[in-house]
């Protein structure tokens, strides 16, 4: 069932619509962890570790990040009861999303250490610990250290070293296919923005963003070719770009995709002179009050 809810939540093009079900999921774990043998206790933490993981990103997405960070603090307790290794691993390194996204750089960066030893005790046919480099490099980048998340990054490719798919699908989706928008990404944080917009253009081209493939990961992607355009100060590039990333957050109803625009109000600075920057402004505020 977990695996099968993994799979509903990837396909929804609105992530909150899958809620209910793992909310129900969650109660019948709950019963069968209250009623079962001491014998089931360790694969019943394990399949609780997987699915608070999951409950975790629905939260996550819907901006309710206390929620997402108690889900997360279950998981790892549950995975590391249950002596799955890579499922401990991977709540943590979703813990330190929270973290990043609260520009606790240090913090998540304390966190990931933790979730790269103990990746290192799991199955070595996986890609736990190159996901967990990927989001080092999120947090060094935030720490303006590019010696570093350049090496994370080089780290998080060499999952193109496994024999394998490396992930199964849920908990652990990392297969290197984001690698490009993450070192864009990066580079936008660190300010190198040539280095950043040839990278991102690339992955926006790369068949996986095409539209209607991956709402999220696209209008990501959109957002930051725009925040590109508000440190040169080019109006063009911003409304070519921030309006797509506005359209794709209003038809996923995503919090995650709405809190990365609102990233843009920072960039933007003082109320602007164009009319089109004002009017960007404005639904983007509109979309994060809504």
């Amino acid at each position: 069932m977990n695996e099968h809810l993994w799979q509903v939540y990837l396909r929804a093009r609105t992530k909150g619509s899958v809620f209910p079900i793992v909310r129900d999921q969650l109660s019948t774990l709950r019963s069968s962890l209250e009623g079962g043998s001491a014998s089931d206790f360790r694969g019943l933490c394990g399949a609780a570790g997987d699915l608070f993981q999951l409950a975790g990103e629905l939260a996550f997405d819907g901006d309710r990040y206390s929620e997402a960070t108690a889900c997360y603090t279950l998981a790892a307790t549950a995975s590391r009861d249950s002596g799955s290794f890579d499922l401990w691993a991977c709540a943590l390194v979703r813990h330190a999303y929270v973290e990043l996204y609260e520009q606790r750089y240090r913090q998540a960066a304390r966190t990931l250490l933790g979730a790269e030893r103990v990746a290192r005790r799991g199955d070595t046919t996986l890609s736990t610990r190159h996901w967990v480099a990927c989001v080092q490099a999120e947090a060094y980048a935030g720490l303006g250290d590019l010696t570093a998340c350049e090496r994370a990054l080089d780290d998080a490719e060499r999952v193109a070293e496994l024999d394998g798919p490396g992930h199964n699908g849920g908990w652990l989706r990392f297969d290197g296919s984001r690698l490009a928008e993450e070192r864009g990404a990066r580079y936008v944080q660190l300010g190198r923005l040539d280095m950043a917009e040839r990278v991102l253009v690339d992955a926006l081209d790369q068949a996986v963003l095409a539209p209607g493939q991956s709402f999220r990961r696209r209008a990501a992607v959109l957002t930051d070719l725009a925040a590109i355009g508000a440190k040169r100060r080019d109006p063009d590039q911003v409304v070519a770009y921030g309006w797509e990333a506005l359209r794709l957050a209003r038809e996923s109803s995503s919090g995650y995709v709405a809190r990365r625009l609102q990233g843009l109000l920072i960039e933007f600075g003082q109320p602007a002179h164009d009319d089109r920057i004002a009017d960007l402004r404005a639904e983007i505020i509109a979309l994060n009050t809504a």
